[in-house]
């Protein structure tokens, strides 16, 4: 799983996701490479209209060369800034998935299939309510603010 808690002055907040199984085929990739990541900020920036300020954690593939190049590429639309090392207190996305976890940690699930769609319907549930985006948000201690 990978997703974006979104927040914009004066709008609702959003949650945006992408999901990969993996089940063990051949050739076929066991989780996100930087394309899919790249992907991901370019549906955020698509679905929000605007330019993106992303903050992210330090996750090794974050950092790759072709992830920063694509970056620098579209700086007139893309600012990132890094949370410092393992810092989860400060993602609100970490929020989310925590509540994600919390309803599907007893799941005794027959496959992968079920799974994905638990944690699917999950996050579905997440994206019609925006005041738990907040409430992620918030659990931070960071907020925004609208720039005079």
């Amino acid at each position: 799983m990978a997703g974006m808690a979104c927040y914009k002055l004066g709008e609702r907040s959003r949650l945006i996701y992408a999901i990969r199984e993996y089940w063990g085929r051949k050739g076929e990739p066991k989780g996100f490479g930087w394309q899919d990541f790249r992907d991901l900020i370019i549906r955020v920036r698509t679905q929000l209209g605007g330019p993106i300020v992303l903050v992210w954690d330090n996750v090794r593939l974050h950092l790759t060369k072709p992830l920063r190049k694509f970056i620098e590429a579209n700086a007139g639309w893309l600012t990132v800034f890094q949370l410092p090392t393992y810092a989860p207190d400060l993602n609100p996305q970490e929020g989310v998935w925590s509540l994600v976890k919390r309803d599907i940690g007893n799941l005794a699930a027959a496959d992968l299939g079920q799974i994905t769609r638990a944690v699917k319907h999950r996050l579905k549930q997440i994206q019609y309510r925006p005041d738990m985006v907040d409430g992620c948000l918030a659990g931070t201690g960071l907020s925004y603010w609208e720039n005079a």
